[in-house]
């Protein structure tokens, strides 16, 4: 069988950005149900067709990966807002992540860029976002999934969703 929607990959990976090792699948292969958005666009194109015991190295572009940089992602903020007892947050610093919440009270997490006299520079755009994702792996087992499994949307058994 080959990769194809409502099929249940088990895929060894190593992801590079920028010539530097950012992520990798460790001892187990990372299972996921493909064609159900769990994974960037990109990486379910590129591995779309291949077969168990397949090798793959392959790019992905920022539009089908995390997205461009949004510049409109990075925002001042009020430094009152990150005080505690009249003084700065000792988790505020520099490359600092932070959760935030916003107006809907949805999370959000931004990198502290520059901390002024009175504002703190934020970027929330996802940390990938505008990059080159360069994937190298193989294919470690695939079966068709389930039912119940394509009904939720996601695997479940060893590597899936419920343990």
């Amino acid at each position: 069988m080959i990769i194809a929607k409502n099929a249940v990959v088990g895929v060894n990976y190593q992801l590079d950005v920028d010539g530097q090792k950012i992520d990798a699948s460790g001892e187990q292969p990372l299972m996921y149900l493909h064609g159900h958005g769990m994974m960037i666009p990109g990486f379910e194109k590129q591995l779309a067709g291949l077969k168990e015991g397949d090798k793959y190295d392959f790019k992905v572009s920022p539009a089908e990966g995390y997205g461009e940089f949004n510049q409109n992602a990075v925002v001042d903020l009020d430094k009152q807002i990150f005080l505690v007892d009249g003084s700065m947050s000792t988790e505020v610093f520099e490359g600092a992540q932070l959760q935030l919440t916003n107006q809907d009270g949805q999370p959000m997490v931004g990198v502290v860029q520059k901390i002024g006299e009175d504002k703190v520079t934020m970027d929330f755009n996802h940390q990938l976002a505008g990059k080159e994702l360069h994937f190298t792996g193989s294919i470690a087992s695939l079966r068709e999934a389930t039912e119940e499994e394509i009904s939720h949307g996601h695997v479940h058994g060893p590597g899936g969703h419920h343990h």
